[in-house]
């Protein structure tokens, strides 16, 4: 059971928004570099999922897949600790501020470049756009079948039975390997690295990739702007001689506003 997941590197979502400032000649949102940089929470329950289908079958590989720069080794290497075997990383300035389809192309390029697979878990989205359309992506781009927001999977007799969840429940769906997995919070709790799982995770090498080793896509879509919304009220006092008659005046100019 060979298992690949793809993991973002993002700004820890516990940031405050008054911390980020955007520049608009970038067009990108920044914030201090004394902010700490973590595993986008939702691929970290992709790396669980993982985890959980690897223990219950005794056996199997799950391989570490991320696109960043080179900050981004420290979450690959965070999710060697929970348990993973391998890392890949792609790291090149051509990998740089693309969109989801330019995303979702290069990593599948990358996972066919890692070879032989059983299933891709990516999160559900990422923690910074929540655009939820790369893993979806990868899936189309290597022809594969995919399932969206699993709480739950297993595999059986070559097959992955998977729980999905729906607005007002879940659905258990059957699917042929290879397949695309992405995964929800409803997971459960990410496992804790031990100290024994990140001595290991420190010994490990990651494996890194340039664009002359992974053909880079280009981008598909263009960012016009990018900014903080303005929100803009005027506040008009309705006043009368009594309770009755202010009351009286405000229904007046609610009517004249054709808000009643």
């Amino acid at each position: 059971m060979n298992m690949i997941v793809c993991v973002k590197q993002v700004v820890d979502p516990e940031t405050p928004a008054a911390s980020f400032k955007i520049d608009p000649e970038a067009k990108r949102a920044l914030v201090s570099k004394d902010k700490p940089m973590v595993i986008s929470p939702f691929d970290e329950n992709a790396v669980e999922a993982a985890l959980k289908v690897k223990d219950a079958a005794g056996e199997g590989k799950v391989m570490i897949l991320s696109m960043g720069g080179e900050s981004a080794k420290d979450v690959i290497k965070h999710s060697l600790a929970m348990g993973g075997d391998e890392g890949y990383q792609m790291t090149d300035p051509a990998f740089d501020d693309v969109d989801s389809y330019a995303t979702a192309a290069n990593l599948a390029e990358a996972i066919k470049k890692i070879g032989e697979y059983d299933i891709i878990f990516c999160g559900r989205q990422d923690a910074d756009w929540d655009a939820g359309q790369v893993g979806t992506g990868i899936a189309e781009i290597l022809g594969i079948p995919s399932v969206t927001a699993v709480k739950k999977a297993e595999v059986q007799d070559g097959k992955a039975v998977v729980e999905r969840v729906l607005a007002d429940g879940y659905e258990t769906i059957e699917v042929t390997l290879p397949a695309l997995f992405t995964v929800s919070n409803e997971i459960g709790e990410p496992r804790y690295a031990t100290l024994k799982g990140i001595m290991a995770a420190a010994k490990k090498q990651v494996t890194n990739w340039s664009s002359s080793d992974v053909t880079a896509a280009q981008a598909r879509s263009q960012m016009l702007k990018i900014y903080i919304p303005v929100h803009e009220g005027e506040c008009e006092i309705i006043e009368g001689e009594t309770a009755e008659e202010a009351g009286t005046n405000l229904a007046l100019k609610l009517r004249e506003a054709k808000l009643i």
